[in-house]
């Protein structure tokens, strides 16, 4: 049901205004079987009676009144007897027919009677008796007037009104909590540790909720510590007789040149693999954001670039925006996507920024010419230790596009992978404007 509210703040005021129409419907409903049609019996009952009166002593036969007798009638109780035409000008013709009224009247005169109500200034009952069809009783209505309900009206508008105002406070109030509960899961979720949040606002099953978030943001915040000292220590210790390797493998024999090399490559490699590890454990997020440029540091990064020697073309829209990013972990994601691109690939690397203005966002694109990824492997790419390598080479820890990845991630972007049509791999990131 598409027009029922998702969240809990629109579901109670939904629910409090459904229970204040039934409350109202039920309300008007009581009023109208319990109060005014009682009421209404009870009023046409007596006008009855007092139609009686009137032809009390009107035969059968008689079908004339006389002056005195409705002068002397009107005098004690108010009540006018017309005849049609006298009626017409006296305001019949204004007043209106009542279908329940004449049933009531001919059930209680007797016979076929009709029953007009005028409503103006003044409120009268017009009444063709059957014992004289051809006059009308004008039974004038003391006392009513047509704002009468209006109290009624007033009161029914405003307990809905503060109902559902106070269904709105409670329901807001309620969700507060709720709405920081989800922005602080959500910082947790994209690898920030807020402040704990307060354990005392709302119900007792929100403090409760509130309590245990906290407790499991800091359980997450000393893992993350632990990790990161561990993965620090551990780089720490190889480091170290690795340096002894290098140094005792430059003292090695010119004839031993072969062995030295590949020592000394391995080296490298292991060295690079645990950068790559502290790079992927490192917490970008204590860099500050500042509005940047994004062409301005592709630039940057094209001319450093030159040394290797191969040809990169830029494509860079004029008009992309500035956007806010933490400089050097996107100089580190240009980086790698770079390296990854002249590692898998011997022609040329095309790289083109662009803005999508209806969408409200920048895009990086990196081409390389190399053999691509295939389609079932792209999803798992972005996972730590995983490899392409069965079509684009071998080496490597696996951690490359996991560090893209969790640089995007961090900046609120997204990241695609897919094939050229004419080959080559194309990595597209996107960063939101705002």
């Amino acid at each position: 049901m598409r027009c029922f509210p998702r969240s809990a703040f629109g579901q109670t005021v939904f629910l409090i205004g459904l229970l204040l129409l039934i409350n109202q419907l039920v309300s008007y409903l009581s009023v109208a079987f319990y109060v005014i049609k009682p009421t209404t019996q009870q009023i046409n009952h007596l006008i009855a009676k007092q139609i009686k009166v009137v032809f009390i002593d009107v035969g059968h036969q008689q079908s004339v009144l006389s002056n005195e007798l409705t002068e002397r009638f009107r005098e004690a109780t108010g009540i006018e007897v017309y005849t049609e035409q006298q009626a017409l000008q006296q305001g019949l013709a204004e007043a209106s027919y009542y279908g329940y009224f004449s049933d009531l009247m001919s059930r209680e005169l007797g016979g076929a009677a009709e029953v007009r109500v005028a409503q103006g200034e003044t409120y009268a009952f017009w009444v063709r008796p059957p014992q004289a069809p051809h006059y009308w009783v004008k039974v004038p209505l003391t006392g009513l007037d047509e704002t009468d309900f209006s109290p009624l009206t007033f009161y029914l508008l405003m307990i809905g009104v503060l109902s559902v105002g106070g269904g709105w406070l409670f329901a807001r109030q309620l969700n507060r909590p709720l709405k920081s509960l989800q922005q602080a899961a959500l910082q947790v979720g994209g690898g920030e540790f807020p402040p704990p949040l307060p354990e005392h606002k709302g119900s007792t099953e929100i403090i409760a909720v509130t309590k245990a978030f906290n407790y499991m943001a800091r359980g997450i915040r000393q893992l993350e510590q632990d990790r990161a000292l561990l993965m620090a220590g551990v780089s720490h210790d190889l480091r170290t007789p690795l340096t002894r390797i290098r140094l005792a493998s430059e003292m090695m024999q010119e004839p031993d040149n072969w062995i030295r090399e590949g020592i000394i490559n391995d080296i490298e490699d292991m060295n690079a693999i645990i950068d790559q590890f502290i790079d992927y454990l490192r917490h970008h997020k204590e860099e500050p954001g500042q509005k940047e440029n994004l062409n301005t540091l592709v630039r940057e990064l094209v001319q450093a670039e030159h040394l290797q020697q191969r040809h990169i073309a830029t494509l860079l829209a004029d008009n992309l925006p500035d956007v806010m990013l933490r400089r050097i972990a996107i100089k580190r994601l240009l980086n790698n996507l770079l390296e990854n691109a002249l590692r898998y690939s011997d022609g040329d690397i095309e790289i083109t920024t662009g803005y999508e203005r209806n969408r409200k966002r920048i895009y990086l694109q990196i081409r390389d010419h190399g053999p691509g990824i295939p389609e079932n492997q792209m999803k798992a790419m972005f996972e730590p230790f995983t490899q392409g390598d069965i079509a684009r080479g071998s080496g490597g820890s696996g951690l490359g596009l996991a560090i893209i990845k969790k640089i995007v991630d961090m900046h609120h972007g997204d990241i695609t992978l897919h094939n050229h049509a004419y080959g080559g791999l194309v990595v597209t990131v996107y960063l939101p404007v705002r």
